[in-house]
């Protein structure tokens, strides 16, 4: 490096005899620039930058990576910091299963077998900027009240906050395309019986019987269902019961039944629902069929329509419908489909009414993806743009900066893209 900078400093001098001296400060600036270690990437078309923002900026993250984003935490993600267009496609790479062989001996290793790596096609739904600006007058008085600094990182961290609250929503909003549900009916309350984890423990059958992993199992709840946890089960906050102090102390719900356990204010409530007359025609079908045809009667159901069927317990999430007025067309339960047979007779359908859609899941069931919002060739007028990488949830965000006059504009920016890839490994913890 000490070399390089000698070279470097020779070949500025070399520029000082050519050129004049407003070029020269300049080309010195952006090379010598170019020489400094900086963890973050950097593109700029002036000399004013975002460098000294970018200990603040880690400061608001820290702020914003302890708050409640549930789903963010508990999802897959795919997270990178190269650009994306709104509704370009990107494919996010999944290892599939694999197979076992026998074990033999001899003197030399078979041939390993060669494994397809199957990718989920992923778009690019939202592309989203959160702005702020300071006046040179407003810089003044802050500088002179000491709480500059201060007014930067709360402002970073509330644009870091409304992103992060808006992928919530978007995570959230899957609930429509998860396999089944559990939790009796919509005005029920999960939890709300002390001592009684039957809540957990079905909601794990659920994923089970659906051929779930075991592992990377994740829980996301409403605060009224947190607030009966940490309440009502006192096995989960009696140190010698739970074997930790996390919840009675701090409120850290930690892991029950397999399940990592989190909190969103994103979950969604009293979510709208359709209504049905019509019955499952009288064709019978199969454990495992998901097409079901109805018959000629009124009915306006819902993607998303929480349905049981006459003579099964069991709560479908409805997929996909058929036709404008469903009358006498089909509707197309999750994956895995019935999980018990129909007879040959007419079954009578029920809707759930609007009720609270907790979430659980695998981890790869859900998939997020973020990358920096796509930019002209050769960048726009920004005078710096800096890419940060939370170093907690691993999310990409776009910084930049705007010189304009006698005031400064400041971006925070983020392109993201959310799928249900596996519904068969969702699930819905329904109730009040």
């Amino acid at each position: 490096m000490k070399s390089l900078r000698h070279y470097t400093m020779l070949a500025i001098a070399f520029v000082v005899t050519s050129y004049p001296l407003a070029v020269v400060s300049k080309a010195a600036a952006r090379v010598w620039n170019a020489l400094l270690p900086v963890n973050v990437e950097h593109s700029f078309n002036g000399a004013l930058t975002l460098t000294s923002l970018i200990p603040t900026i880690y400061n608001a993250m820290d702020i914003v990576s302890r708050e409640q984003t549930g789903f963010i935490r508990a999802v897959g993600r795919d997270s990178g910091a190269e650009r994306a267009a709104k509704g370009e496609t990107i494919m996010s790479p999944v290892v599939g299963a694999m197979a076992a062989e026998e074990l033999n001996v001899g003197a030399y290793p078979a041939d390993t077998p060669a494994q397809t790596i199957g990718n989920v096609s992923m778009t690019i739904s939202k592309t989203r900027s959160v702005p702020f600006g300071i006046t040179g007058e407003e810089t003044r008085g802050l500088q002179n009240a000491g709480t500059l600094g201060q007014i930067n990182r709360d402002r970073i961290t509330q644009a870091l906050r409304t992103l992060s609250n808006e992928i919530e929503a978007d995570l959230a909003a899957l609930h429509i395309a998860a396999s089944r549900a559990h939790g009796g009916t919509a005005t029920g309350t999960p939890f709300n019986t002390a001592a009684d984890l039957s809540d957990f423990a079905n909601c794990k059958r659920v994923l089970e019987e659906n051929g779930a992993p075991a592992s990377d199992q994740h829980m996301v709840l409403d605060s009224a269902s947190v607030g009966r946890l940490r309440g009502k089960q006192s096995s989960l906050f009696k140190v010698n019961e739970a074997g930790s102090d996390e919840l009675l102390r701090t409120g850290s719900m930690g892991t029950v039944q397999g399940f990592d356990l989190h909190w969103s204010p994103a979950v969604k409530t009293l979510v709208t629902v359709g209504t049905v007359s019509a019955t499952v025609d009288a064709t019978g079908y199969a454990v495992g069929d998901k097409v079901l045809t109805m018959s000629a009667a009124a009915s306006a159901l819902l993607v998303g329509d929480i349905v049981t069927f006459a003579g099964d317990a069991n709560q479908y999430v409805i997929a996909a419908i058929s036709g404008a007025s469903q009358n006498a067309g089909t509707i197309t339960i999750a994956e895995p489909g019935l999980k018990i047979a129909m007879s040959a007779a007419t079954k009578a359908v029920t809707v759930i009414a609007a009720t609270t859609r907790n979430m659980f899941f695998h981890r790869g069931a859900i998939q997020l993806i973020t990358r920096a919002p796509a930019m002209p060739e050769g960048g726009d007028s920004a005078d710096d743009v800096v890419v940060v990488t939370d170093p907690v949830s691993g999310i990409a965000f776009e910084f930049a900066l705007y010189r304009q006059k006698r005031q400064l504009r400041y971006e925070v920016n983020l392109a993201w893209g959310v799928k249900m890839v596996a519904p068969r490994h969702s699930g819905l913890l329904i109730g009040a």
